[in-house]
């Protein structure tokens, strides 16, 4: 697993992820850990390196 900081698009309060660098990309959403509001997430790797990171707020 790889671990990956970040600020919450919502409250812009830096939180970690794990993210599985088996799956070269992927796109789903999780909550922040620290106001709750839903983040989409979209991490890519190459060779188990991550090459690109992306997160969104889903407006509701």
């Amino acid at each position: 697993m790889y671990e990956h900081f970040f600020q919450c698009p919502y409250c812009w309060e830096e939180i970690s992820m794990l993210l599985d660098p088996s799956v070269y990309r992927q796109t789903y959403v999780e909550d922040c850990e620290v106001c709750c509001n839903p983040i989409e997430i979209t991490p890519e790797f190459s060779n188990n390196e991550l090459v690109a990171f992306e997160v969104r707020s889903i407006e509701q």
